[in-house]
């Protein structure tokens, strides 16, 4: 009898071991509530824990336009979709209207204002510009208007009378279109390019800020509209001058001009220029200016639209 009640004492303890054990969780790492004991606490805040992995940053040379095409910063774009010479001619293209002489007439002062526009490709190769000529104006003598890449605008950079610069940013508030003319069926280039002065540019104490609006009506009238506002207020109408092209225009856009096709601008090319017995043309003096500095190079540039054309 003694016997049997030690084995069943015995058992009852084997039993009671056998569920402290599968209580505790069994592997000895964690209580059952999957906190960490304070001695594990303790070895898993000395643990170090693991440095980051530095992503590899690439980076390419500076150039106009932004990013290299295929770092890690450009968002998969094509550097020429952002900046250089023939983008910057793209985005250019409608504005090549302005080509040639203008007169002016303020509508404040009735005062005369000859201008001219042409293009410059001399002073930054990889930033065209359209360059403004106007000796008596009584608001901008002379300035630049281009495709901007770093601020995606265009941008005019002009001196005033007073030979203060400043600069205007923006873009179309109409985009360019052609119209029909009223009096023939040849095409008219419209469009409105607005641009307001940049605040990096304009004294702060002056508080006041300009705008610019060149409102192209048809392919020989166009209007330059000046406005100016105080502080965040709206921006006032303060004069107008009113543009009429000297002559013919000669730089109407997506149209095909033939041997006629400026090498350089793709306008209707006005003057012959030559390099080893063969005539090409070009559509201002300003871009006769630069197939006489490198003819092979513009030559080249040219032959290779024409072909991509041909191709499509």
């Amino acid at each position: 009898m003694v016997e049997i009640r030690r084995r069943r004492m015995t058992w009852v303890a084997c039993v009671v071991v056998a569920c402290v054990w599968g209580c505790s969780g069994g592997d000895g790492d964690q209580q059952a509530d999957g906190v960490g004991t304070a001695a594990e606490k303790g070895a898993e805040s000395a643990r170090p824990e693991p440095s980051p992995v530095a992503k590899p940053r690439r980076r390419g040379p500076v150039q106009l336009g932004g990013p290299v095409a295929g770092s890690a910063d450009s968002g998969g774009g094509s550097s020429e979709a952002e900046g250089g010479l023939d983008a910057v001619m793209d985005r250019m293209k409608p504005l090549q209207i302005l080509l040639g002489q203008w007169r002016g007439i303020t509508r404040k002062e009735q005062s005369l204002v000859p201008q001219q526009w042409v293009w410059d490709l001399k002073t930054d190769p990889a930033q065209p510009a359209l360059v403004l000529v106007a000796g008596e104006s009584p608001y901008f003598r002379s300035g630049r208007l281009t495709w901007s890449a770093s601020e995606k605008a265009f941008e005019f950079s002009g001196t005033n009378s007073q030979g203060q610069q400043q600069v205007f940013r923006g873009k179309f508030s109409q985009s360019p279109r052609q119209v029909a003319g009223d009096a023939d069926d040849q095409p008219q280039m419209t469009f409105k390019l607005e641009l307001t002065e940049a605040a990096d540019t304009k004294k702060s104490k002056s508080g006041t800020s300009w705008r610019v609006v060149f409102n192209q009506q048809e392919n020989n009238r166009m209007l330059v509209e000046l406005s100016r506002r105080r502080g965040q207020g709206a921006f006032r109408l303060q004069d107008t001058i009113g543009c009429q092209r000297e002559g013919t225009s000669f730089a109407l856009s997506d149209t095909d001009y033939g041997e006629k096709t400026c090498v350089i601008s793709q306008g209707l090319g006005t003057t012959a220029v030559s390099f080893k017995g063969k005539t090409y043309w070009v559509c201002c003096s300003g871009c006769k200016a630069a197939f006489e500095e490198e003819p092979e190079k513009w030559i080249a540039r040219f032959e290779a639209m024409k072909a991509k054309k041909a191709s499509r």
